[in-house]
């Protein structure tokens, strides 16, 4: 039996891998505002007045980079009151498909440790509680709060916050020859953390740095440290229905493609693009 796994992209980009990557080291970047405005307001919105002291630090590990498309599969946080850490959060995630070798090498994650785990359904209630009315912060926490935006619109959970991006300061104050991916921009002010590309770690990382540019910034450039309006806009995502399901099942005998795709827990978009990838590839093959 073949061991295909189909890729599940659409249009142009149905024969391209999208680069496996985690929030805080990804090199593909969302937009952070534009002209004059860029440096002075990345989320696009007036600051909040007083420089942020009690927030969550938060850090996802992901399938990829598309929120879209892409899976959770670890989550790390800790509550910050006062600018000291007062509770954690942390839960691996059932992504229910197998892991590019890129991920496990990056993450040490296994598809073994992540299976029988949770599925982010179970775990996004818990997070949104967890974070209680607290500003978010993390090393590009646009890239981590649309992950779980839509995990909570999916589940028809109102979640709205505000942020605090350690990348966009590092951008200000951070000589512009310096790299400032998380790892780096720690290594720069002499930051001691407990290893990369796990959510937690990297997440006490972030806040480990958020302090230290305060405490040599913050006083100048109050301003820079406020929280910002996130935004995400996001549509729930509706099951697969029963016919989408029965087909792919038809199309992976048929054809007899191994995936490690749990149909059971497709959307409607993803069994359509699942579809439409293994008809490109393989064809109708025999009518049911």
């Amino acid at each position: 039996m073949a061991s295909v796994e189909p890729r599940m992209a659409s249009g142009s980009d149905a024969s391209v891998e999208p680069r496996m990557a985690s929030g805080s080291d990804a090199s593909v970047e969302p937009p952070m505002g534009s002209g004059s405005d860029a440096l002075a307001d990345p989320c696009g919105t007036a600051c909040l007045d007083g420089a942020a002291d009690s927030y969550v630090a938060l850090d996802l590990e992901t399938t990829g980079l598309s929120f879209k498309k892409e899976k959770i599969i670890e989550i790390g946080a800790l509550k910050v009151q006062g600018g000291k850490v007062t509770d954690r959060f942390h839960s691996l995630v059932d992504p229910r498909r197998a892991l590019s070798q890129e991920i496990v090498r990056l993450t040490g994650l296994t598809d073994g440790q992540l299976a029988g785990q949770p599925g982010i359904e179970a775990v996004i209630g818990e997070l949104v509680d967890f974070c209680e009315e607290l500003p978010l912060l993390g090393h590009r926490i646009q890239f981590d709060y649309s992950f779980l935006k839509k995990a909570a619109v999916d589940q028809k959970i109102v979640w709205e916050r505000d942020g605090i991006d350690t990348l966009f300061l590092c951008r200000v104050f951070m000589p512009k020859e310096e790299k400032k991916n998380l790892g780096d921009a720690c290594g720069f002010f002499q930051i001691e953390t407990g290893g990369s590309h796990r959510a937690l770690a990297d997440a006490e990382a972030a806040h480990r740095l958020y302090q230290v540019l305060k405490a040599r910034y913050g006083g100048a450039e109050p301003g820079r440290f406020t929280a910002k309006k996130l935004i995400c806009k996001v549509k729930r995502e509706q099951p697969a229905t029963k016919r989408q399901k029965q087909r792919l099942q038809e199309l992976l005998k048929c054809h007899r493609i191994e995936t490690s795709v749990q149909i059971d827990y497709l959307t409607r978009n993803e069994a359509s693009r699942l579809t439409d990838v293994i008809l490109a590839q393989r064809g109708r093959g025999e009518e049911p």
